[in-house]
């Protein structure tokens, strides 16, 4: 030891640190947006300058390697979790479109320019141009940071993703298989068995696994590790079958996807830990590959290079065009599909890599395709978060103009700790993901309450709220009338909705709902949610709402429909509404006011066919009745046999039942809308 401190050798070997380091790229390259570069090319580029092709700061060993590809993993992963499937069906016309756009024109173009301007020969060509075709959705964790994963546009150009890339991974198998003799009738049965055995694992077997682990063990830590444990062998299986592991990492999204909620606190984890780690590692890693130097290393190398660059993006950017066109799409999403479509990474990598070991692309065309992608990588992050950013303003502004109060305050009332998470959660369901600060829990404490209890059960709904990213406010009032305390809370925080559990009845002349209720239903004219679950809410595939005559004409009309409009877009499920044929009508125009809802209409002509309804519910679907205050418009005495209903027909479905609002917007409760005068 020749002093007290001694500069590290280079590259960096000791873990402490290159974590350090990693961790303080990652922390600054935010820092970028404010000078419009996005933080997606701030980590590439911190890659590049630390890497072994820079400073050499950080060598490009087996922790990188680990690292980046869990990250590429982790980014296909979300994008079958996070993508809206009722879009996605909804647009499957769309995404075929865009699929053999992105796929064969690239195909064209790289084959004809490999063939006449590099002088390859055509399977080489070939191979050259299926990497032109395949793309990686390098760009994903930008659309989805900005909260517009569902759009239809992402749908499209994650289905690009999947048909352009399986095509490039079978073309490379077999001309793999041709460059080794192996190709025959034998080789594409065993090809085709392995597939169809992967599938059958991963479509069949995954889905029950995971339903029962999911559903029967609510540690978090045991559900996040088994989420990896899926995508892991998801990707080993697709890797066995001789696909590349991205696609099976896609399908445990999809697998994954209706189990687990984009508002559950599981959800927010896989986020965060992607987002956080493993993601970040990934695109430095990608910009430790990349070498400026080969660029100009000779002038063969330098026309690979900007050929392979420009039909690369350009063949892209047709697409893209083409699809716009022909799908009638708007040029911002147009753009995103293009931004999406047009970075490479993973797939790219695979087919460069394994191309140069049979000997078929040289070390021009390997240095070429590291240009290429940052490059590619650049344009992409660029124009996606442009593209984006246009359209989750558009959406935020049309979210604003169906809110009829302004912003949601959602009271819930909490004393039960065995219904207050499913209140919570019922909570995070009716309002937009963009509105953290909307829950409001009340925890009212008489003489005879123990403190203590009554903190804990505070907690850990602060702690619920927490791990969706929500804030919770608290509010803690001692009082031995509940309703009234309810109703004052409602004046003092200009609550728009409250959310109580079902009353559990303690004497036999208690009424369905309790006295509790029915004074609010009294006394607060705001919309009043009561709910009852007995399923999780993961298991939900439909949202039935029965939808009373006349309803259209309440007051509170827009502002219910939003909030089952919200439960529906957060669980990504189909809204089924039952009316009569006035109040459908109004129902239709409704839904035409918001993008991507799927949504079928069935005939209800009086209430008295209500049994119908018993009928066409399923196990798994979830029921929203739409009851009325007495004196209002759509208020019907039939209502009064709701109880009956409920407990004999929807016993083993979760149910609730509204009470719109009745209150013009800024007004104070006390006299209700009564234009019965009843």
């Amino acid at each position: 030891m020749n002093g007290w401190f001694t500069l590290p050798q280079l590259p960096l070997t000791d873990p402490i640190p290159i974590f350090l380091l990693v961790l303080l790229i990652i922390l600054s390259a935010p820092l970028l947006n404010k000078i419009k570069i996005p933080h997606i090319i701030g980590l590439i580029l911190a890659g590049i300058l630390l890497g072994p092709f820079g400073l050499n700061v950080l060598a490009n060993d087996k922790s990188f390697e680990l690292f980046g590809k869990v990250g590429i993993l982790y980014i296909m992963f979300l994008a079958g979790l996070e993508i809206d499937l009722n879009t996605f069906k909804k647009n499957r016309s769309k995404g075929f479109t865009f699929s053999l756009f992105t796929f064969v024109i690239p195909l064209i173009l790289g084959t004809l320019s490999g063939f006449y301007i590099l002088k390859f020969d055509w399977i080489t060509s070939t191979l050259l141009a299926s990497i032109f075709a395949s793309h990686t959705l390098i760009a994903y964790p930008i659309v989805s940071k900005m909260g517009i994963s569902k759009h239809r546009s992402i749908s499209i150009a994650v289905a690009g993703t999947i048909f352009s890339d399986t095509g490039a991974l079978l073309m490379l198998a077999a001309i793999v298989a041709i460059q080794n003799n192996n190709i025959d009738a034998l080789y594409w049965v065993k090809f085709g068995v392995a597939v169809l055995l992967c599938g059958l694992i991963i479509f069949i077997v995954l889905p029950k696994i995971s339903r029962y682990f999911l559903r029967r063990f609510s540690d978090s830590v045991a559900q996040y590790i088994f989420v990896l444990a899926v995508v892991f062998l998801a990707s080993l299986l697709t890797d066995a079958a001789g696909l590349e592991g991205i696609l099976g990492a896609f399908f445990a999204g999809l697998v994954l996807n209706r189990l687990i909620p984009n508002i559950s606190p599981l959800m927010n984890r896989i986020e965060f830990v992607g987002n956080a780690i493993f993601i970040p590692f990934f695109l430095i890693s990608i910009g430790m590959l990349i070498d400026l130097q080969a660029f100009f290393a000779s002038p063969q190398a330098l026309l690979v290079a900007t050929v392979m660059t420009v039909i690369a993006t350009a063949s892209k950017w047709l697409a893209a065009v083409l699809t716009q066109k022909s799908c009638k799409l708007t040029q911002t999403e147009g753009q995103l599909i293009f931004g999406l479509s047009n970075g490479k990474a993973a797939t790219a990598l695979a087919v460069v890599m394994i191309g140069h070991k049979i000997g078929l692309l040289n070390d021009d065309v390997l240095n070429g395709t590291v240009v290429m992608i940052l490059v590619s990588c650049t344009i992409s992050s660029i124009v996606t978060e442009k593209a984006a950013r246009k359209i989750a303003s558009a959406e935020l502004k049309a979210e604003k103009s169906h809110q009829q109060l302004g912003d949601e305050r959602i009271l819930i009332p909490i004393s039960n700790p065995a219904t207050m998470p499913h209140l919570i959660e019922f909570g995070n369901l009716i309002k937009p993901s963009n509105n953290k600060k909307a829950l409001f829990a009340l925890n009212i404490e008489s003489q005879n309450d123990e403190n203590v209890a009554s903190s804990k059960l505070m907690d850990s709904a602060d702690n619920l709220a927490a791990a969706t990213d929500n804030k919770l406010t608290r509010i803690v009032k001692n009082d031995i009338n509940i309703a009234n305390c309810i109703v004052e809370t409602i004046e003092e925080e200009n609550i728009t909705d409250v959310l109580v559990g079902i009353h559990k009845k303690n004497k036999f002349v208690d009424t369905f709902f309790g006295n509790t209720i029915e004074r609010l239903l009294k006394e607060a004219g705001q919309t009043i949610f009561i709910c009852n679950q007995k399923k999780p809410t993961n298991s939900v595939k439909r949202l039935i709402v029965v939808v009373p005559a006349k309803a259209e004409l309440e007051t509170g009309f827009a502002v219910w429909f939003n909030r089952v409009k919200n439960i529906a877009t957060n669980l990504s499920i189909k809204l089924v509404l039952y009316g009569n044929k006035d109040t459908n009508i109004a129902l239709k125009k409704l839904c035409g006011t918001y993008n991507d809802l799927v949504v079928s209409f069935r005939e209800l002509a009086s209430w008295e066919d209500f049994l119908i309804i018993t009928k066409a519910v399923k196990p798994n679907d979830s029921v929203i009745i739409i009851s009325a205050r007495k004196g209002t418009l759509s208020y019907n005495p039939l209502f009064e046999k709701l109880p009956y209903y409920l407990t004999k027909y929807f016993t083993e479905n979760n149910f609730a039942i509204v009470f719109p609002k009745q209150i013009q917007s800024g007004e104070k409760t006390g006299e209700l809308f009564n234009p019965l005068h009843l």
